[in-house]
């Protein structure tokens, strides 16, 4: 089914632009949320005529995003991890840990936004980017430290 994104959504595409999902995925979610339009001629002259307000929010978006990047250039967090004696971990440093170190200095993001490849398992320092928005990705430095 092709539908006329109403707002932003991560994994599909800007607001006002046309995508292809599922059927159920928009009559279950986009939809009945009002994320979303059918595409039809009706509702295509409807996204002409809304196109500047469309572009005012995608500029909004982006400036919050390119605001929000700016706190976060040049944050570290230290995660502290028990290691063999060897120096290797004995398990491994994770989102969900960058998170919580993170959450600690009062600095909160989303898990889907760090962009941690595979999961730590060394000490050291690593520079993990986050995904702000679409195309602003700002890095953070994490210490992994013996605990």
């Amino acid at each position: 089914m092709r539908v006329i994104l109403k707002e932003t959504i991560e994994a599909l595409g800007i607001v006002g632009s046309t995508v292809r999902v599922a059927d159920g995925y928009a009559r279950n979610y986009l939809l009945p949320q009002d994320k979303a339009v059918p595409d039809t001629p009706q509702n295509r002259k409807m996204l002409e005529q809304q196109k500047a307000k469309f572009e005012l929010q995608i500029a909004k978006e982006r400036e919050q995003a390119e605001e929000m990047a700016k706190r976060l250039e040049g944050v570290s967090c230290t995660v502290k991890a028990k290691v063999s004696e060897e120096d290797k971990l004995y398990g491994s440093v994770t989102v969900r840990d960058i998170m919580d170190a993170l959450a600690k200095q009062e600095v909160h993001v989303e898990k889907r936004m760090l962009l941690l490849k595979e999961p730590i398992k060394t000490i050291g320092t690593f520079k993990i980017p986050i995904r702000v928005y679409k195309g602003v990705e700002p890095e953070i430095t994490v210490d992994v430290v013996a605990e």
